[in-house]
């Protein structure tokens, strides 16, 4: 029996921030293994999310939001397959134009997704929003989507397959991430933490992941949830601890959701050692 040809790419998703990056590619994966905020800039990293079927596999890249003083992040997409520009619906801003000024000069194929049409009072808006990006980029890969409403999405996936080239399956099948098992908790942690903390501190806060430990009853987690400063300490704490205790509760909770298995997870909140000047 002959063996199907496989296809293989890489999928880039750019768009500024809190455009729903993050969401799309939990979607398409089917597990939220990047961190979603309300809050911008809340991905640190780039995080890889890969897409399988029999033939096809789609190897996504969801890159931190990208500001207008800001181009590394738009570096890495050189080797990519394709682009996924996001983009609100029916907002243009000078972050998206500079966003579209930096990727058009790479020559790879982009596709422009227009985010949250279940936002729109009047869908009549979307046809000459798509009318104007049609003449901005003089292209015709234009798909307006939902994410929160699961709308388009396979319609998104299927013209994505098409720019995928015959290649041999870069990862095992059964991966639909390739960030580590540590990575993913400190995601989680650093999700609530922005959340509970909401804008008392920038979403800079870095979590690192101690030790992990098992036994036949428990997952035991250590973590430590770094800080600049004595004040951000203050805050994160809370009064009586009552900010650190919530996002340790929330944390667990998500974590033994993610893992079925119960966690027993304690969070230090320690500044981050400061370098001296000579």
């Amino acid at each position: 029996m002959n063996k199907k040809q496989e296809y293989c790419g890489y999928i880039t998703i750019v768009g500024k921030p809190n455009v729903g990056k993050s969401t799309l590619i939990n979607e398409i994966v089917g597990k939220n293994i990047s961190i979603t905020s309300k809050k911008k800039n809340t991905t640190q990293s780039n995080i890889i999310g890969i897409k399988n079927n029999e033939i096809y596999q789609a190897i996504y890249i969801d890159t931190p939001g990208v500001y207008c003083h800001d181009i590394k992040n738009l570096k890495m997409i050189k080797n990519t397959n394709l682009i996924l520009f996001i983009i609100d619906r029916n907002i243009w801003e000078k972050t998206d134009e500079f966003i579209y000024n930096q990727i058009k000069k790479t020559n790879i194929p982009i596709i422009y997704v227009i985010n949250k049409m279940d936002k729109l009072s009047n869908k009549k808006n979307i046809l000459l929003y798509i009318d104007m990006l049609s003449k901005k980029t003089n292209s015709t890969e234009i798909i307006p989507i939902s994410v929160k409403k699961r709308q388009n999405i396979i319609s998104l996936e299927k013209i994505v397959q098409t720019y995928l080239t015959k290649n041999k399956h870069i990862f095992p099948k059964s991966y639909i991430t390739t960030n580590s098992f540590y990575f993913s908790i400190s995601e989680i942690i650093r999700r609530q933490s922005i959340f509970f903390l909401r804008d008392e501190l920038p979403s800079i806060l870095q979590v690192k992941i101690e030790s992990i430990k098992y036994d036949d009853k428990k997952l035991h987690i250590n973590a430590i949830l770094y800080v600049n400063n004595k004040r951000q300490k203050k805050i994160v704490i809370g009064e009586q601890g009552r900010i650190i205790k919530q996002i340790s509760m929330s944390s667990r909770y998500y974590l033994e959701k993610e893992n079925n298995k119960k966690i027993h997870l304690l969070i230090w909140v320690i500044e981050k050692p400061q370098i001296r000047k000579n």
